[in-house]
């Protein structure tokens, strides 16, 4: 061996640990109304990664390229000699519970290591690069790494192999990207690994994964061709760390002014709200800003079948329903037995994930009792909510529906070539008789032809508050008009900081007076 490569070799373990960051700064986008003047780079992985988003003339739409360093034939062998290598020497399920920083340098001290006993050539340069794809593969989730640690997706979706991964990007919506499974063995690995990463098992005989990575995101998967003709599918709906305020979705168009201060009203007054909708209306984005109404004070107590609710608070017990385990399948804890325990847990508030089957019933009992709650329900108007609760496996009595205040209905809807969300209507829930037809009242409505949000005077659910609270219809109506321009304050000085919205609004529940008179609203 020539003494120059040999000198190379033995200087690999001198090599410092090269910086790397999953978290790099938030860019701040813009929303473009022409995509075809869309182009903009920015890093998900420091310094390491980058995804550019540009108009392509070709297609007619906009790509989504995600930008990795280049690696030489060369590079590339080493690479997969070092992944083989370190496969063998890491226990996944030990690392996997290391904090990042730890586990970071221990990926660097072995790979130095093996790259000296392999009697790799490699530069520093080279061994940069290659570092790199080793911390994305052992750490984070492979080729889709990128596109978790982009801020900007919300959802990522595989329909097989041979064919592009789409994204959801929260301003620019469905786009196609340059991510691909080239064969059935390598999506299946993905597959597995989103499994193991869930704390769940996919295989043959159970093609079907539900689960949750560990910060949250969501995860549904496909193993075989049997039930997916393009071989294993994935979809993740990634968790927010951060979840949007009230005055960001105001900004955003999704709702107005005078709806948001509705709905705040009717959380701190107690009311029992449903948030219908379809999928990816937005109905879960909701239910997380309405929490950030509830009283600091309050004890919360949330269910779901899979973890999506970031409720804004301390005083806040979440719970998760649980599949069977072992070979017996014992153990299964779903959200009905939650719902059922939840009731001695003394909460001031229920929120349910979403209702789909028997836990209905003991939510609406629980409203009936007075336990305020919110949720959600796959439904597309109020007769289809009725007649969803109505039908198996549900099959809520009528009359029972009557504990139900109000009703939002939220919406995908295409406004000047953009996708976006809006809160169609509320609908207050005036009385429900035995044959299942509700009488209602709808205040608030989104009409799609000018894109603008109407209401009327007439609030029933004002009139309730009042009977409850001893309050005239008139201190009623002040209270929402003094909300309305505190939101709008909110929204013009463009405080959006969860924090900062979170404190505020819990100093405007214990000093309304004061707050507002700091703020100069009268």
């Amino acid at each position: 061996m020539p003494q120059k490569i040999e000198n190379q070799i033995k200087n690999i373990l001198k090599y410092p640990q090269p910086d790397i960051n999953f978290s790099p700064q938030i860019p701040p986008l813009k929303k473009i109304k022409d995509k075809t003047k869309i182009d903009i780079r920015y890093c998900v992985i420091a310094p390491y990664a980058y995804v550019h988003i540009y108009w392509n003339p070709k297609e007619y739409e906009l790509a989504y390229e995600v930008e990795e360093p280049e690696l030489t034939e060369e590079e590339k062998q080493f690479k997969e000699q070092l992944i083989d290598a370190l496969k063998s020497m890491i226990n996944f399920d030990v690392v996997i519970e290391k904090d990042l920083n730890s586990l970071l340098e221990y990926i660097h001290q072995r790979s130095k290591i093996l790259a000296f006993e392999l009697e790799m050539n490699l530069s520093y340069e080279s061994y940069n690069k290659i570092y790199y794809y080793l911390c994305r593969d052992f750490v984070g989730m492979n080729e889709t790494e990128p596109i978790l640690r982009d801020f900007f997706v919300e959802d990522i979706e595989c329909n097989g192999i041979d064919t592009p991964v789409y994204i959801v990007h929260r301003y620019y919506r469905n786009i196609k990207t340059n991510i691909e499974f080239e064969n059935l063995s390598k999506a299946e690995s993905f597959t597995e690994k989103l499994a193991q990463r869930c704390g769940k098992h996919i295989s043959y005989s159970q093609p079907i994964l539900d689960g949750s990575l560990q910060d949250g995101s969501r995860v549904n998967a496909t193993y075989t061709k049997d039930i997916t003709s393009r071989g294993p599918t994935f979809t993740i709906r990634k968790f927010t760390q951060t979840p949007w305020t009230p005055p960001q979705l105001i900004s955003f168009k999704t709702l107005s002014l005078e709806m948001m201060a509705y709905l705040w009203m009717l959380i701190e007054y107690k009311m029992n709200i449903l948030i219908a909708g379809g999928t990816g209306s937005g109905k879960t984005t909701l239910l997380n800003v309405l929490a950030f109404f509830i009283p600091s004070e309050s004890r919360v107590v949330s269910i779901e079948d899979t973890r999506e609710l970031n409720l804004p608070r301390e005083n806040w017990l979440p719970q998760v329903s649980r599949e069977a385990t072992g070979r017996g399948e014992f153990g299964e804890i779903d959200m009905f037995d939650l719902l059922k325990a939840s009731f001695r847990q003394r909460p001031d508030y229920i929120v349910v994930g979403e209702v789909r089957g028997k836990e209905a019933f003991v939510l609406f009992q629980g409203m009936a009792s007075g336990h305020p709650s919110l949720s959600t329900i796959h439904a597309e108007s109020v007769e289809t909510v009725i007649k969803r609760l109505e039908s198996p496996p549900i099959e809520l009595s009528p009359t029972l529906l009557n504990v139900l205040d109000c009703v939002c209905i939220m919406t995908s809807a295409m406004i000047k070539k953009h996708d976006t969300r809006k809160l169609k209507e509320i609908i207050e829930i005036i009385n429900v008789d035995k044959s299942g037809t509700a009488l209602t009242n709808t205040p608030f409505i989104w009409n799609p032809i000018d894109d603008e949000f109407y209401s009327k005077k007439t609030s029933k659910i004002f009139e309730k508050i009042s009977l409850r609270s001893g309050k005239s219809r008139e201190e009623i109506e002040e209270e929402f008009r003094k909300r309305v321009q505190f939101l709008y304050f909110l929204v013009q000085q463009k405080k959006y900081g969860f924090h900062e919205v979170q404190d505020i609004i819990n100093e405007y529940h214990k000093n309304p007076e004061g707050v507002l008179k700091r703020f100069g609203i009268k």
